[in-house]
């Protein structure tokens, strides 16, 4: 028999699964699909920057308030409007459903990492384990169920977009503008980005639909609100509206929370890399926005299994191996892409570089998640707030500038971020082993 918590953990996982088995699927695809003047890429930067606004006052308030299972039914139903935008994409629609997704993000995601970090400390003191290895076990499976989401959204678009009859031939003139070679800003022009036809789109973004609902119905019905006594004293007490208002930014005086910020924000730069210049300027520009799909499956299913072995790994090797290995991957991968040349007759190459990005990625999102939750164990809610808000920060630049500098800069500048953020990540070692006790003494500022 499995115990409450960790078939609570399976919930969770599997809600989120679903949930971004459409909107994972919906973002490889915007560079792409509705590359109109930088039309998709801008809707994500919106998504961010309302994440960012979202981070600084909402997820205490809901989650104090609802909840965190109610927190996550909320923030998942703003994901499904996303999918309605895309039914009919334009200005109109896919501006304000970005909103609307980007004010329900962080407490989504906050409330998740909140319910997590409860359920590892309710277990642990069950089990006389310590707190942190129950968290970092419970993080490992999260993200092992939830990054395959990254599979079965991309399958999705692959199998339906690979019904189009309309795929168009690549010229060899056209092969070498891809990736690093050309400025990169005037892909939206070549044939390869033709939306597929509209029906075939109506078809993937309605399977999308169903499957963001799916996910409500999953947390709605078999998730326990492990925290309802909580928030109930919340609601009856009289504590002033701004000091939970505040709590995130209160938060920032803690001098390990500000130290944590460049590193957090590298994850986004790192991710926004991948779902939004390598899907363009590599695959679709080389293959075919048809092979988008299959590429960033190859991602999700790294991902996945190496955020399960990290999660575990974690316990004999410390953090300090793993932040080193996801460094230095990124390192390679990003001075690599800035010699390769794209071509056809190199398929496997497309995959390889998406599968070393998912296993640094799987520690960057395993291994911070953690930490903020072990460092931070009396403020998990403001904690977790700033880990949306800094990350977020770091998607809005990398998909803000996206339209306006070439490529190549744009590996220059990732490449620039990740040395920069150097002495951070080699500070966070530092902090990533602390022993329980001393995390817990300095805890309770």
């Amino acid at each position: 028999m499995i115990s409450r918590n960790f078939k609570n953990v399976l919930v969770v996982s599997l809600g989120f699964l679903s949930l971004f088995t459409a909107y994972g699927g919906l973002q490889s695809l915007q560079s792409s699909l509705n590359a109109e003047q930088g039309m998709g890429v801008a809707s994500l930067s919106v998504i961010y920057a309302s994440i960012i606004i979202s981070s600084m006052f909402l997820p205490p308030l809901m989650i104090k308030n609802l909840g965190c299972k109610w927190t996550i039914v909320v923030g998942m139903a703003c994901y499904v409007s996303y999918s309605f935008g895309n039914l009919y994409p334009g200005w109109y629609t896919l501006m304000p459903t970005s909103v609307i997704l980007g004010l329900g993000g962080s407490p989504l995601w906050s409330a998740k990492c909140t319910y997590l970090t409860i359920s590892g400390n309710i277990q642990a003191s069950k089990d006389g384990k310590k707190g942190s290895d129950v968290i970092n076990q419970y993080f490992g499976i999260f993200f092992f169920i939830f990054q395959s989401s990254a599979v079965w959204g991309n399958l999705m678009s692959s199998l339906i977009f690979g019904q189009d009859t309309n795929i168009a031939f690549i010229p060899e003139e056209q092969l070498l503008t891809c990736g690093a070679a050309d400025c990169g800003l005037n892909i939206s022009a070549n044939s390869t980005t033709t939306r597929p036809a509209q029906q075939l789109v109506w078809t993937l973004v309605g399977c999308y639909i169903g499957v963001g609902v799916l996910a409500m119905l999953i947390v709605g019905v078999f998730l326990d609100n492990i925290d309802q006594e909580q928030s109930s004293q919340f609601r009856g007490n009289r504590e002033p509206f701004c000091h939970t208002f505040l709590a995130t930014f209160r938060l920032l005086k803690d001098w390990r929370l500000v130290t944590l910020i460049p590193l957090t924000m590298y994850s986004g730069f790192e991710q926004s890399f991948l779902s939004g210049e390598y899907t363009k300027n590599y695959v679709t520009c080389a293959l075919g926005i048809h092979f988008v799909g299959y590429v960033m499956m190859c991602f999700g299913a790294t991902n996945s299994l190496c955020s399960f072995l990290f999660g575990r790994l974690a316990r004999y090797t410390g953090r300090a191996a793993l932040f080193f290995l996801a460094a230095l991957t990124n390192f390679a991968c990003i001075m690599a892409l800035l010699f390769w040349r794209p071509h056809p007759d190199e398929l496997p190459v497309f995959f390889v570089f998406p599968a070393l990005w998912g296993m640094a990625d799987a520690i960057w999102q395993t291994q911070t998640n953690a930490l903020y939750g072990i460092l931070f164990p009396r403020h998990k809610e403001a904690a977790f707030a700033n880990y949306r808000m800094w990350e977020s920060l770091g998607f809005v630049i990398a998909f803000a500038y996206s339209t306006f500098i070439c490529l190549e800069y744009k590996l220059y500048i990732l490449l620039i971020f990740l040395a920069f953020f150097g002495w951070t990540i080699l500070y966070c070692l530092h902090l990533s082993d602390p022993c329980e006790a001393c995390v817990l003494s300095t805890g309770n500022m």
